[in-house]
C-alpha cells in the first residue's frame, strides 16, 4: 500500500488535548456519585495539574510566540504558538469557571451539611475569635512581614505559586505617604486552614482571611481601603541541554535557585479585587491582560485561590464515610509469603506485579534483602522519583555500608523532584554508593534494579523492571506493572544498560530490551507495521496500547496506515492524545478510551498481534518524542505464557470493558462518557481489579485512598505535593 501524507487536520493539538484531560479530572470532582472528600481531592488535583501546565507548557509557548524560543518537537496539527495561547486561554477560563461553580455551588454546601465549614471572620462567635486571636499572635504574627511598596521600598519578588495579600492603605498618623500599596506573603509554613472548631467541630478559617483581619495591626498607623489575594505562576522549566558544567549536581542546584525568578506566565487574583489594585500587580509583572494578541494571562477567581490547599480536608480524622473505602494490597501471585527466599522464587519463575493491587513491599524487599544478603555482591539501581523517606534508597545505603558494590543512577533532572534527588544523591555518596547522574542531554527515565549474587561457583543476576517509580507512596496511588526475572537474556541486557549509563559503553546487541533513544521509536513503528502487513495479507492482526500520552506523529501515522489496512486498534490513553480516531478512510478501526478513576492510570502496556501470537511488552515510555529521543527508556517483553495470559485475559479486558469511568475520544477531539448499554451491568475496571486480588494480603490496612493525578505531568508527583496526573 502506498504511504499517505496525512494533513494537519488529522491531528489533535497537544496542549488542547491536555486541557481536555484535566477537564476529565474536573468531571470526577463534579460527579456526585464520588465520595465528598474524593471530590475535594479531584478539585485539588485539577489545580495542581494546571499549575504545572502553566509553568512548563504555557511558558514554552510564550517563549515561542513572543521571544526567541523554538519548539522542541514538530507539531503536525500546524497550530501556531499565538493561536495555541489564545485557545488555551479561552478553554482554561471555561474550566476554571466550572471548577469554582463545582466548589461554590456543590462541594462547599455539602461540606457544610457534613459540619465541615469554612467560615468568614464575621461569622465567628466570641470563642472562635479568641481561638483565632491566640493562633494569630502566637503562630502567625511573628512570621508575617508587612512590605510597603514605594520608591524607598522596591516591589518584592513574588515567589512562584506563593499566596499574597495586596492592600491599598491610607495613612492616618505617623510616617509614610498618604496612600500606600503594600503586600504580605501568606506563610507556607502555616496551615492554610486554621482550625476554629470547638468540641471537636471541624470548622476552619482560611489563613488569608485571618491575616486580612489583622492588616491594620500589621500596618500600624494606616487604614485599609481595599485588599485582595493574588498568586503568580512563573516559568519554571529548567533547561540544561546547552549548559556546560563539570558538576551536574552543582548545576542543578544553581538552576533550582532560578526557578522562583522566572517570568510571570499567569496571575490569579480574587474576582472581587479592586481594579486599580489589580492593575498595579499586572503592570509590575508585565502580565498580558486583554492583549493585542487576543488573550489574557489574568484569571479572576471567585473563591479561594489555589485549591490544592484543600487536600488538608481530605485528611480529616473520623471521616471515612466521605472517602473511598480503604484497601490492603495483596502479596503478588508467585510469592507465597514474606520470609520466603525471594531470589529462589524468582529463579524458578518470572513474577508479574500489578500495583497498587499487588503490594510494593515485594520490590522494597528485593532491594533490602539484597542489601543484607551475604551472597549478594553488587546492586545497581535507577532512581527517578523517590519518596521523602525512601526505603529503597535507605537499603542502598545499608548495602554500601555492608561492603557491597552499589551503583545508583540518580536522575537529577526529574522535573519538580530535583531538590529531593539532589538530597538523596548527597546522602548516597556519603555512604559510599557510587552515584552517577546519567547524561546531561538525556533524562534516565527507565525503572531498573539489578542484583548480582554468588550462588555456588557461579554468579547469578536478578532484575526488577517496572513502568513506575521506586516510590512506595505513589505505588499505593498509581497503577503500574513490574517484572521480577532471572532471564539470562534480560539480565545481560540490564548489565549492558547500566554500563551504558555509567560509562558510555556501547555496541551491545540487545537481546530482549528495547532501549531509547537508540531503538525504541524504530522498533515501535516496526511492530505496528508488522500488524499492517498481516492485515494486508488477510491474516488476523491486532494492536493494543495502554499509555499516558500519544503524541509522536510518526507513530500516529503508522497507526493510521495500520487502520487503513484494517488492523483493529484499541488505545487506552489516560492523558494527551494527538490521534483522531474514527476518521473515514484514515482511522476507522481505531478506538481511543481514557480512564480517570480512583487510582492514577500510569502503566504502559503494548500488545502486537492476536491472542495466540501476541507480543506483549511493558515499558517506562509513552509514545512521545521526548520518550523516544530525549530519555533513556526501556520496553521489555513478557514471555512467560502464564504472565502473558494474565495480561491478555485479566488486565486488558478490564480496561476495555469499563463503562463507568471511561471516556471515549471522538473524531473532533471531544470525549464522551461511556454508559452501560440497555440491560448491561456497570463495569468499573479498577473495582474489578481490586476484587480479583489474591486473597493473601500483605498485612496491615494501607488506608490507601488513591488519586487520579504528574506526569503531570503530573505531571502526574510524589507524596509531599498533591499527586498529579
Amino acid at each position: 500500500m502506498s504511504e499517505q501524507t496525512f494533513q494537519p487536520e488529522h491531528f489533535i493539538n497537544r496542549e488542547l488535548s491536555w486541557l481536555e484531560f484535566n477537564a476529565r479530572v474536573l468531571e470526577e470532582a463534579e460527579d456526585a456519585a464520588n465520595p465528598l472528600l474524593e471530590r475535594v481531592k479531584f478539585l485539588s488535583i485539577f489545580s495542581s495539574n494546571l499549575d504545572e501546565f502553566f509553568m512548563v507548557r504555557v511558558s514554552g509557548l510564550r517563549e515561542q510566540a513572543f521571544g526567541d524560543g523554538a519548539p522542541q518537537d514538530y507539531t503536525p496539527d500546524g497550530v501556531r504558538p499565538v493561536a495555541q495561547l489564545q485557545r488555551i486561554c479561552k478553554r482554561t477560563q471555561e474550566l476554571v469557571a466550572a471548577q469554582y461553580r463545582c466548589w461554590n455551588e456543590s462541594v462547599l454546601p455539602q461540606l457544610a451539611a457534613e459540619e465541615i465549614r469554612l467560615l468568614k471572620v464575621e461569622e465567628l462567635n466570641d470563642e472562635q475569635r479568641a481561638l483565632l486571636n491566640k493562633f494569630f499572635h502566637e503562630r502567625a504574627f511573628p512570621i508575617l512581614t508587612p512590605m510597603a511598596v514605594d520608591p524607598s521600598h522596591p516591589s518584592p519578588h513574588y515567589h512562584n505559586r506563593g499566596l499574597y495579600l495586596a492592600a491599598m492603605l491610607e495613612r492616618r498618623r505617623g510616617l509614610g505617604p498618604k496612600q500606600l500599596f503594600a503586600v504580605v506573603q501568606v506563610p507556607q509554613v502555616l496551615p492554610r486552614l486554621v482550625p476554629v472548631g470547638q468540641g471537636g467541630l471541624q470548622h476552619f478559617i482560611l489563613l488569608e482571611e485571618a491575616v486580612s483581619s489583622w492588616l491594620p495591626e500589621l500596618f500600624g498607623g494606616f487604614a485599609v481601603l481595599t485588599w485582595t489575594t493574588f498568586r503568580i505562576t512563573r516559568d519554571s522549566d529548567i533547561e540544561l541541554l546547552e549548559q556546560e558544567s563539570d558538576d551536574m549536581l552543582r548545576l542543578i542546584e544553581d538552576r533550582l535557585k532560578t526557578r522562583q525568578h522566572g517570568e510571570a506566565v499567569r496571575l490569579e487574583v480574587a474576582a472581587d479585587a479592586d481594579e486599580e489594585l489589580s492593575r498595579l500587580i499586572i503592570d509590575e509583572e508585565y502580565i498580558r491582560d486583554n492583549s493585542p494578541e487576543g488573550y489574557s494571562e489574568v484569571y479572576r477567581i471567585p473563591g479561594p485561590l489555589d485549591l490544592t490547599a484543600m487536600t488538608e480536608l481530605t485528611r480529616l480524622p473520623e471521616r471515612d464515610a466521605l472517602r473511598d473505602p480503604p484497601f490492603s494490597p495483596a502479596s503478588p501471585r508467585g510469592i507465597r509469603r514474606r520470609g520466603d527466599d525471594l531470589f529462589a522464587t524468582i529463579a524458578r519463575r518470572d513474577i508479574l506485579l500489578h500495583h497498587p493491587y499487588d503490594t510494593f513491599d515485594s520490590v522494597v524487599d528485593f532491594v533490602s534483602r539484597a542489601a543484607n544478603d551475604p551472597k549478594v555482591l553488587a546492586i545497581k539501581q535507577t532512581l527517578y522519583r523517590t519518596s521523602g523517606d525512601s526505603p529503597v534508597t535507605r537499603a542502598l545505603i545499608q548495602a554500601a555500608e555492608n561492603g557491597k558494590h552499589v551503583t545508583a543512577l540518580v536522575e537529577l533532572k526529574a522535573r519538580f523532584d530535583e531538590a529531593n534527588n539532589v538530597s538523596w544523591a548527597r546522602q548516597l555518596e556519603r555512604a559510599g554508593v557510587h552515584v552517577v547522574f546519567g547524561f546531561l542531554d538525556l533524562k534516565t527515565h527507565c525503572k531498573l534494579s539489578l542484583v548480582v549474587r554468588q550462588e555456588g561457583g557461579n554468579l547469578r543476576r536478578y532484575v526488577h523492571l517496572g513502568t513506575g517509580n521506586y516510590n512506595p507512596t505513589t505505588a499505593l496511588l498509581y497503577t503500574d506493572l513490574g517484572l521480577f526475572t532471572a532471564s539470562e537474556d534480560i539480565c545481560t541486557d540490564a548489565s549492558a544498560l547500566f554500563n551504558l549509563l555509567t560509562g558510555y559503553s556501547q555496541g551491545h546487541q540487545w537481546r530482549k530490551l528495547v532501549v531509547a533513544p537508540t531503538d525504541l521509536q524504530r522498533r515501535t513503528v516496526q511492530l505496528i507495521e508488522e500488524q499492517t502487513e498481516l492485515a494486508e495479507s488477510g491474516k488476523p492482526s491486532r494492536i493494543f496500547a495502554k499509555l499516558n500520552a500519544l503524541v509522536d506523529h510518526r507513530v500516529i501515522e503508522a497507526l493510521y496506515r495500520a487502520s487503513q489496512a484494517g488492523v483493529p486498534i484499541d488505545i487506552v490513553d489516560r492523558g494527551v492524545c494527538c490521534l483522531r480516531p474514527g476518521l473515514p478512510g484514515i482511522s476507522e478501526t481505531i478506538r481511543v478510551r481514557s480512564i480517570v478513576d480512583r487510582f492514577l492510570e500510569h502503566s504502559r502496556i503494548y500488545v502486537f498481534g492476536p491472542d495466540a501470537d501476541a507480543k506483549v511488552y511493558l515499558s517506562s515510555a509513552d509514545w512521545m518524542p521526548r520518550n523516544f529521543y530525549r530519555r533513556v527508556e526501556v520496553m521489555f517483553p513478557i514471555e512467560s505464557p502464564e504472565l502473558k495470559d494474565r495480561v491478555l485475559h485479566e488486565i486488558l479486558p478490564a480496561y476495555l470493558l469499563d463503562n463507568v469511568k471511561t471516556r471515549i475520544l471522538q473524531p473532533d477531539g471531544a470525549y464522551l462518557h461511556a454508559q452501560p448499554a440497555p440491560g448491561e451491568a456497570p463495569y468499573r475496571c479498577q473495582e474489578r481489579l481490586l476484587a480479583i486480588r489474591p486473597t493473601t494480603a500483605s498485612g496491615g490496612d494501607s488506608r490507601a485512598q488513591g488519586v487520579a493525578g504528574q506526569e503531570t505531568n503530573g505531571r502526574f508527583a510524589h507524596e509531599e505535593r498533591v499527586a498529579q496526573f
